[in-house]
């Protein structure tokens, strides 16, 4: 395992997360420093960073850092993206592993190609719906909602047309609705068959996302609980697609593709930058 460089760069289907071992930094990962390092102008730039720890339950743990310095539960793109860094760079040689998250533990299998992870099949847990909360009044509208858990919250709104929904206006209000007070990630859906639904999706804490794993798990579960779609599913999202499994009692399997960008280093010059982050 190569001890030259600071962070790994991947992305699933275009979220993209850095991915730290805090063994490897000489700083300590606050809020503000998160921040910075997530800036797509100032820092690095990601939708998150994933930080390698240690849980007794598991295999392997992780903490899901969001760009606004907050904590995520559970991200389904970042765990396929954290699985294939824990075997490309020599934390393990098994491919079949459990990780733990804050929203519980997950097992990854991984798909090799020439000897590095091209994507990875990750159980997802249980879904769990919020069968109180049905509806939504918003900016204006009332919406038609499933709200529900895949280990972090979700709020999906079946639509007729995607290209009519304004998702850079209803995204934050839904997110920061008084019906969720830790927030939720939103996902818009539109089914286009009985295996094929197109979705856009607004994550908590960090805004329009191309892609996500743990979305794409919820706009599945909602379609499949209102009888609209059938398991497998393939759900279209504008960074691409991941095929979602819905088995007995909602439990989720998540398969897709995970690619690389890069490694690299922080300078000298943005270490002491990030020194001078308060928050």
């Amino acid at each position: 395992m190569s001890n030259t460089f600071d962070f790994v760069r991947s992305h699933g289907l275009g979220n993209d997360y850095l991915v730290v071992d805090p063994a490897r930094l000489d700083f300590e990962l606050t809020p503000a420093r998160v921040r910075l390092i997530c800036h797509r102008n100032l820092g690095v730039g990601s939708d998150g960073i994933l930080v390698v720890s240690k849980n007794p339950a598991a295999d392997f743990a992780v903490r899901i850092l969001n760009p606004d310095g907050s904590e995520a539960e559970k991200s389904g793109n970042g765990l396929r993206i954290f699985a294939k860094f824990l075997h490309d760079h020599g934390y393990t040689k098994q491919t079949e592993f459990t990780i733990h998250t804050l929203g519980g533990i997950v097992n990854a299998r991984l798909i090799c190609d020439g000897g590095r992870v091209a994507a990875v099949r990750v159980d997802m847990g249980q879904a769990v719906i919020d069968r109180k909360l049905t509806k939504l009044d918003v900016g204006g509208l009332t919406l038609d909602i499933t709200s529900l858990s895949v280990g972090n919250p979700h709020c999906v709104t079946v639509v007729d047309d995607l290209a009519r929904i304004d998702l850079s206006e209803l995204g934050p209000l839904i997110e920061k609705h008084r019906a969720f007070p830790k927030r939720t990630n939103v996902q818009f859906a539109q089914v286009l068959s009985r295996h094929d639904i197109r979705a856009r999706i607004w994550e908590r804490g960090a805004g329009h996302t191309l892609a996500s794993g743990s979305s794409a798990c919820a706009v599945a579960t909602a379609c499949f609980d209102k009888k609209l779609v059938d398991s497998p599913v393939t759900i279209h999202m504008e960074g691409g697609d991941l095929m979602i499994e819905i088995q007995l009692r909602l439990n989720l399997v998540m398969t897709g593709p995970v690619e690389e960008v890069c490694v690299g280093s922080f300078s000298t010059e943005f270490k002491q930058r990030l020194q001078l982050a308060v928050d």
